[in-house]
């Protein structure tokens, strides 16, 4: 019964920030297999990989080769049929729903190539959702969203709705998001894919400096090899599974 009233089990206390290893994501052997009407479709064929803590990375490869599936799949957003999944060393499966919920609150950020964001809230509302939803108080969520946006360059346009903003800008906005709570890794699903070649030149030039400054690690699902050449390292993938790698820097 004591035990049953702690409010958090041991695992859920033991992700709730990283570990010192320098290994930010571990993957091995990883096997997605989509089931439906009794039919099986692979989507990830024995994937295994390893991401240092602060790396750049791009996955790259043909439309269906499961590069968005790989990126739900290390991120904790869909389980995998076997395999292990590590991020900083909390092995995944070991972790109930409600803790994966939690350790993707705090260690991780998500952009994806649809801004995601309200339409009816403000820049700053929208960037501050995430901590508010977490518990932070209302002062100090706004404070942090004001600090995200800053960092993104995007402090005057705080109070502008998404309607408001370049397609360009709103991509900053939802990466002042993912941002927001200091995560330790970033995952991008395609964040340029959506947007004309000057704004993407903006986008990924700000996560390059992002990486850089902050320390942040990020994992680049893109088909845009422009992109790719931007990235310390491409893995590029293809029937799902891992065909090859190529470090850049």
């Amino acid at each position: 019964m004591a035990q049953a009233s702690q409010p958090e089990t041991a695992a859920a206390q033991r992700v709730a920030g990283g570990t010192k290893t320098s290994l930010m994501v571990e993957a091995i052997d990883v096997v997605k297999i989509y089931r439906s009407q009794g039919v099986e479709t692979p989507a990830l064929r024995g994937v295994s990989l390893q991401v240092p803590r602060g790396d750049f990375v791009a996955i790259m490869g043909p439309s269906g080769c499961g590069k968005t599936t790989l990126l739900n799949c290390l991120s904790g957003l869909d389980d995998v049929t076997s395999g292990t999944v590590r991020i900083e060393g909390h092995d995944l499966a070991a972790l109930s729903d409600d803790e994966k919920t939690r350790f993707r609150a705090r260690r991780m950020g998500f952009v994806f190539q649809f801004y995601n964001l309200l339409p009816v809230l403000s820049a700053v509302e929208n960037v501050e959702l995430p901590l508010i939803v977490s518990g932070v108080s209302a002062k100090e969520a706004r404070q942090r969203a004001l600090q995200a946006l800053a960092l993104v360059g995007l402090s005057d346009r705080a109070t502008y709705r998404p309607a408001q903003l370049s397609g360009g800008q709103r991509q900053r906005v939802t990466i002042a998001r993912a941002l927001v709570n200091n995560p330790a890794i970033v995952w991008a699903d395609e964040p340029t894919g959506n947007l004309d070649s000057a704004a993407a030149e903006e986008i990924i030039t700000l996560m390059e400096r992002l990486n850089r400054e902050q320390g942040q690690t990020f994992l680049i699902v893109t088909h845009d090899p422009a992109i790719g050449r931007r990235c310390n390292r491409i893995i590029r993938m293809r029937d799902g599974h891992i065909e090859g790698e190529e470090r850049l820097r």
